[in-house]
Parts: C-alpha cells; structure tokens; sequence
C-alpha cells in the first residue's frame, strides 16, 4: 500500500516492494478476508432482471472452496490452463479464486469472442477446462463439431446456467462438494494467469503472469484513486473481468483491499443506465475506459439527474483532452486520474489528483515501484521532451512472465533489460509523460511528427461529432497528410459546409499541419473487444 504522503515526490521516495516469496491471488483476495471479517461485503451483482445479489467473503471462501475441489474432482491438477469464457458475475470472480487457490492458470476469455477467436486462444494455451454459459457452450459444441479432434486437452465444459448437452453444471457441482479446500502453496512466481492481447497487430499473444502480478498492479491502482482505499469507497467497471483493465484494475485490487465490488453485465454498454448504476449502488469509484467517457459525455445534465457522489474516477487505454477532463470535473465532482499499461505489463504510469496537477494530454508520472523511461533503439534514455519509445526496466513485480509458447516475441519484447512497449511518447524534466501513439499510429507530416490522440480529442469537441479516428495517409509532398474517420451525432448529415466547419474546428484549436486534410464519414469505427480503435484497419481502407 502507498505510504501517508502529500506529494507524489515523496511517495515515490518512501515506497518499497513487499512481495513475499510464497503468495496465492486466491487466498489473498479471499480467505485472508474470510478469516478475520467473514461477513465484510465483497460483491453486489445486479442482474439482467433487475435482481440484487449479495456475497460476503465468507461466501467467496465457501464456493470457491467448493469450485476447486469439484475442478479437482474432473481432473484439473495444478499448473493446468482452465478457461472462464463469462461475463461479469459472481460465478465468474469465484471461479477465478478457485483456479488460483487450486494452483491452475485461468485464462479469462470474453464473452463475445467468435468461434475462431475462442478455438484460437483454448488451443494455444491447452485448456482443460472451460467455465462458461449456454453461449460460449455453443460456440464450442461448435468447434468440436467441425472437427472432433480439435481442443484435445479440453476435458470438462461447465456452465453456470444449467448442464447442457456433454456439459456439467456449476452450481451443482459446487453443491455435492466439500466446502474445505487448502490452497496449493504457490511461490510468488508461479503461474497464475494467461491474458491473451487484443491482437491490433497480428495473431493475439498469450500474456503469462505469475501470481505477484495482482502485487505489481497496486502501487497504480492507489494512485489513480486518489489514495485508495478510503473508507466508504466501493468500486465498479463496465469494462469486462475478460481483460487486464476489468481484472487487475478493479476486481483483485479491490479485493486485496477489502472493499465491496459491484457487478452488472450491460448487454450493450448504455450511458444512461451507467449513471443511474452509480448511484443506485452508491458507488464512489469507477474505472472509466475513454469509449466509455466519450459515450457518457453525450448524457444531458446526468449530476443532477442521477444523484450519483464519486471520489475517484479513473480511466486509461487512450490519453484523455482536456476537453473530456473539463467535462469529468464538471459531472463528477472529480478529476479523472489517467493511467497506463498495457497486458504484459501493466499500471506502470498514474495520476493522482491528490499528489499531482493533471494536465491535458498527459498519462502521469512513473507508479512507484516502477522503473519508466523513454529510450532510444538501442536502449539509451532520451533527454526530456525527446520523443521514443517508452519502456519498462526489469525485473518487475507486474511484468509478464513470458509469451505462452512462444520465446521468439517474448525475446523481442525487450531491448536489454527495458520492456518496450511499443507505444511512442516524451517525458519532461519532472517525469510526467505525454503519449503519443503507437509505433504505426505516429504520422510524419511536412517533417511534423503528429499523434493521433490530440486531434481526436478535438474533434470530439465539434458538436456534430460523436466520435473520430485519425490516421496518416501517404502524400508525395508532406510525406503524410492527416485524414479523419468521423461517426456523426445522430441526425446529423454530412456535406461539405460540415468538413469545413470539422477542419476550421481543428485549424483554430491545434496547430496547421495538424488538422485532418481529408475527412471520411462512417456508420461506427473499428474497436477491439476493449474498446480500442484499430487505426490499422482504417489504413488498410486507403
């Protein structure tokens, strides 16, 4: 936990590791609560029918004991890969704690991937078990169907919302077990979870964490919630438990912490049901991705409407304007604290209000415990404001084990002892780093080197404007123009008074060569499944 401070100075000063030898994820978030305040809330789980579920961590204890020995029971032995295909529940995080108790890697898989994606990703890690619903349980009775053959190690599919055809029933098999389980004695660099990339450049990597990796995340987790926890405070997501930003942000954390998670599965994220979750369950901090904030933006007077009282709200994925910030100060009392990472390594740059001024366009300064840097090819630090690549040295407690499988990426992925992350940006004279864009996102224009993230936040200001994607395309005299791919505000149509008024928009708020010389209308921007732009795809339109 972050020491009493009042400066950010001084909490990078006082900080230091404390990752013992021996640690378990599942018994830290769990037991270690369970046996000194058994009744201590740990997850509300509204349901899709309006229902309210409540689970004390003496109730995670007992199924999750349940949950392992009924896994142990099919076969599942420590070391062995076991799938959670699920959206956010309570079935979902107790199967995660009893993978991590039982010593096995969970492999969280979201909900909405296709077939291909799914058999691609059981394949490669060799899973041995699924937990799932009637959903995932067809995408692989689908698979198995093609070709019997395929998923060979796959032994057990298990879904929460009854048996099915050749699956087993979770909560029935949770029932015929004993409620008393002892945790494999797992060192803190043993394996724990795969987390597979989102693929936005080439076939998805199986990111392997070792337990210590929860231990990794928190230093930055306190810090973009101004000094979590605090009492009262209480945590919600709308992004899914499937990846690193539901996860390892919000769901461990918090419950390594003691504080009460809250759990909902919006069928298609709603902005207006989101702000009316936040205060019907009193929730106090959010993690916010910036698709998120972008859409809830869009909420006429929601403070007011809503009754919601946030003290922290944290987002990260994509660098943040200062118009989306001025917006999160006026709507949530609060300034939103950006943060930093990516799968194989995670929350290595926050904010934090509290510690530090938050300015526009900038991600935050190093988590403590972090050793950040912006470096050159050859892995040589850059003076201040230089643009590089920005880095992580090693050893670190929230760096990856590896690639699953595949040593050849995972080798690559350093430059000596600095993990690059692939993404381009500057540090100044006191640290703080401004992201610029990933590798083949930075375009060239007229000798500017120009990142997409600020002219997208720009145009995001012109009302016509719902959202926007920028990226370079190739011009015999500038070497790069920047052309912009614009989804409209509903009734809104496009002409050429309206590219006009877009380009002016940008002309007169950024600089010349920085506004989008060509201007493209679309129905909805290509996203990963985190709700990331993939620039890639756009390019490959031209």
């Amino acid at each position: 936990m972050l020491p009493n401070a009042d400066s950010y100075e001084e909490v990078r000063r006082r900080f230091a590791w404390r990752v013992p030898d021996r640690y378990n994820i599942g018994v830290d978030v769990c037991d270690r609560w369970a046996e000194v305040e058994p009744d201590r809330l740990a997850l509300i789980h509204k349901r899709r029918d309006g229902g309210v579920e409540e689970y004390r961590f003496a109730d995670i204890r007992a199924l999750s004991n349940r949950f392992a020995n009924a896994l142990a029971t099919h076969g599942v032995a420590r070391g062995d890969r076991v799938g959670i295909l699920l959206p956010q529940s309570p079935e979902t995080a107790i199967s995660h704690v009893a993978v991590y108790k039982l010593g096995g890697v969970a492999v969280p898989l979201f909900s909405l991937f296709g077939v291909e994606a799914l058999e691609y990703r059981l394949s490669n890690c060799g899973a041995r078990a699924v937990i799932t619903d009637a959903a995932g349980a067809a995408k692989i009775a689908q698979i198995r169907d093609q070709d019997p053959s395929r998923l060979p190690e796959l032994r057990a599919v298990i879904r929460i919302d009854g048996p099915g055809t050749g699956c087993l029933d979770w909560h029935a098999l949770c029932d015929a077990a004993s409620d008393h389980f002892i945790p494999a004695d797992t060192a803190a660099d043993d394996p724990a979870i795969i987390i597979y990339t989102s693929g936005t450049t080439g076939q998805p990597k199986g990111a392997l964490h070792a337990h210590r990796v929860l231990l990794g995340h928190l230093p930055g987790v306190e810090m973009s919630h101004d000094l979590f926890p605090q009492p009262g405070d209480r945590i919600w997501t709308p992004a899914d438990w499937a990846w690193i930003g539901g996860l390892l942000d919000v769901l461990l954390p918090a419950w390594h912490h003691g504080v009460t998670v809250v759990s909902h599965r919006f069928e298609k994220f709603d902005a207006e049901a989101a702000f009316a979750l936040l205060a019907e369950f009193q929730v106090r901090n959010a993690f916010l991705p910036p698709t998120a904030l972008k859409m809830m933006r869009a909420v006429p007077n929601p403070r007011a409407r809503h009754g919601f009282s946030m003290r922290s709200v944290a987002s990260g994925g994509e660098t943040l304007g200062a118009g989306l910030l001025d917006w999160g100060r006026q709507t949530f009392g609060v300034t939103i604290n950006e943060f930093y990472g990516q799968t194989e390594c995670n929350m290595i740059v926050s904010s934090a209000a509290t510690l530090m001024a938050a300015k526009p366009g900038i991600m935050g300064r190093p988590a403590p415990g972090h050793e950040v840097a912006v470096i050159d090819g050859q892995g040589n630090r850059v003076p201040p404001g230089t643009l590089g690549l920005i880095a992580v040295q090693r050893p670190d407690p929230v760096m990856f084990l590896g690639y699953w499988n595949n040593p050849e990426a995972t080798a690559a992925k350093f430059i000596g002892d600095w993990l690059v992350t692939g993404d381009q940006g500057e540090m100044d004279e006191d640290g703080y780093i401004r992201f610029v864009g990933r590798d083949d996102d930075v375009i060239t224009s007229a000798g500017y080197r120009i990142g997409p993230g600020e002219i997208e936040d720009c145009l995001i200001g012109h009302p016509a404007v719902r959202m926007a994607a920028v990226v370079g395309v190739p011009d015999p005299l500038r070497t790069e123009i920047v052309k912009a791919f614009v989804v409209l505000q509903e009734g809104v149509a496009p002409d050429d008074a309206l590219v006009a008024s877009i380009q002016d928009h940008v002309k007169t708020r950024l600089a010349a060569h920085e506004y989008p010389r060509a201007i493209e209308f679309l129905e909805a921007l290509p996203m990963t499944t985190t709700g990331k732009i993939i620039r890639r795809e756009l390019r490959n339109r031209l």
